[in-house]
């Protein structure tokens, strides 16, 4: 039998206590993809308890065999040993219920004690990996009748948190029956990236970086969320919320305050979080001027004809919900008074990626523009921070080219993961399962933050939605609507992106 152990918490070490962990919704894509895989992998690399146990739930019917073999289908292809699969396996246990039904997670609470039996100590998290329209219903019957009854219980909820301001409260007042603050994760999986959690690491520990973090060299920040492929059969889930709050209320917004907050009094998760709020408060309200939509159509790419998003049979039919939008935001603060940053997200574009660039002002004087005729304009530093895929950090500096002549032309500074570190890079589920079994809720939202998040958001959703804004249409696969560059020029500022690096 393979022995993992938790390298955290001492109590695990010496088996006073277990952690049951509960898939809800265990048949889903999201278990099965993102959840239980990192699960294993956290054993697999001995960060779970040396007793722990995993306890799939959802409407499925399913026997321990099947789920099992589900779970097998999941983790397999990980480069783990036959024992240490073997063992995980042994460790997984399902349960067949309904969301709504206290009776049935009054069974479920039976399974999870059996297998917490002779131990001081058993903690439990729920994932709630569910619509959030059941979210409430869960909370209600895991708490009432499956606490543990000897330890800690914690849930992890997954966005959407809400459509609006009014709808978040009402989805939080009816949490807060049924648990407490503190018992709450609310995951963004963007936050567990190994670039977002560099991000401060990158600001915080550089002297070469932090004088430069403010409106005196910073003349705009864009962060930027592309995908190359369309709703693709979901299109029924998107076309209710749409891109602006499936990903920029969110995910962009969450790497914004992080980027742009001040130096936190410690490490502390409620330093860090507190400092995001305030950005979050100092945020003007988004602007209808200042948003562009677009949503994309069919393309002819070679021989192939590519699909618009009316065409995904699973969309309402004349829908105008946004695939793509791109936001300009303001921090009115000292910091960062007037410069704009740059929020875009879209689906079908020319490239997948998720970026942070930073652009700075251009060097006084008239050096090398008088001799040498150089728009400096156009070639001003630029930090990148490249979230997705191949992670990297780089900087573009003006560079002299070997030679006997003066010709001055743009390099990268280049930090590269793949080939500068051997390590394969965690995924950000594996991270944040961990935070919370460890109950570090540094990269967890809190509720305010999201309640502000959502007052700066609101008035220009309910705006769009009462004038019946039509977007934008691009074709898949391109850079996405005009529109963007506009916005973009209002500013005095130019899109960049992976392509123009290359």
């Amino acid at each position: 039998m393979c022995e993992a152990y938790c390298l955290v918490d001492e109590k695990w070490e010496t088996g006073e206590s277990t952690l049951s962990f509960c898939v809800v919704g265990a048949s889903g894509d999201l278990a099965k993809k993102k959840i239980l895989p990192a699960l294993f992998a956290l054993y697999k690399e001995g960060m779970m308890p040396k007793q722990f146990s995993v306890f799939g739930y959802a409407r499925s019917k399913m026997t321990q065999a099947e789920f099992r073999e589900l779970v097998n289908k999941c983790v397999s292809g990980m480069n783990a040993s036959d024992g240490q699969v073997e063992y995980f396996l042994s460790r997984c246990f399902y349960q067949a219920g309904q969301y709504d039904k206290e009776s049935d997670f009054e069974t479920l609470n039976e399974l999870m004690t059996e297998q917490e039996r002779d131990v001081e100590k058993a903690n439990r998290i729920f994932y709630l990996s569910i619509p959030p329209q059941i979210f409430t219903a869960v909370a209600q019957n895991a708490s009432k009748a499956a606490s543990s009854s000897q330890g800690w219980t914690r849930m992890i909820v997954e966005k959407p948190f809400g459509r609006d301001t009014e709808s978040f409260k009402q989805l939080s007042a009816e949490l807060y029956q049924h648990l407490q603050e503190d018992q709450i994760y609310r995951i963004d999986h963007y936050l567990g990236k190994e670039l977002i959690e560099n991000l401060t690491v990158l600001r915080f520990a550089n002297l070469v970086f932090e004088p430069l973090w403010s409106r005196d060299y910073i003349r705009s920040v864009q962060v930027i969320f592309s995908e190359n492929f369309g709703t693709e059969g979901r299109g029924g889930y998107f076309d209710n919320y749409g891109i602006i709050r499936d990903v920029i209320q969110n995910h962009l917004l969450q790497i914004m305050a992080l980027f742009a907050m001040e130096q936190p009094a410690s490490l502390d998760s409620e330093d860090i979080r507190d400092e995001k709020v305030k950005v979050l408060k100092n945020m003007k309200t988004v602007e209808i001027e200042d948003c562009v939509l677009g949503q994309y159509k069919g393309a002819t790419s070679g021989d192939k004809q590519l699909p618009g998003y009316l065409d995904d049979e699973t969309v309402p039919k004349g829908s105008i919900t946004e695939t793509f939008a791109a936001c300009a935001v303001f921090i009115d603060n000292p910091r960062w008074d007037g410069v704009p940053f740059l929020l875009k997200a879209g689906k079908a574009l020319s490239s997948r990626v998720a970026e942070i660039r930073v652009q700075f002002r251009h060097v006084p004087g008239n050096l090398y523009r008088n001799k040498l005729g150089i728009d400096l304009d156009r070639t001003t530093n630029e930090l990148v921070i490249r979230i997705q895929p191949d992670e990297a950090i780089y900087l573009k500096v003006n560079n002299k080219m070997p030679g006997l002549g003066l010709q001055i032309d743009t390099t990268r500074l280049d930090l590269s993961y793949k080939s500068k570190f051997s390590a394969t890079l965690p995924d950000a589920y594996e991270r944040l399962i961990l935070d919370c079994i460890n109950g570090d809720r540094r990269l967890f939202i809190r509720a305010d933050e999201l309640e502000v998040a959502w007052e700066k958001f609101t008035p220009v959703l309910e705006e769009i939605e009462r004038r019946k804004v039509q977007p934008e249409l691009y074709p898949y696969g391109s850079r996405g609507p005009l529109g963007a560059h506009y916005l973009a020029a209002k500013y005095r500022v130019r899109w960049a992106d992976l392509e123009d690096d290359e």
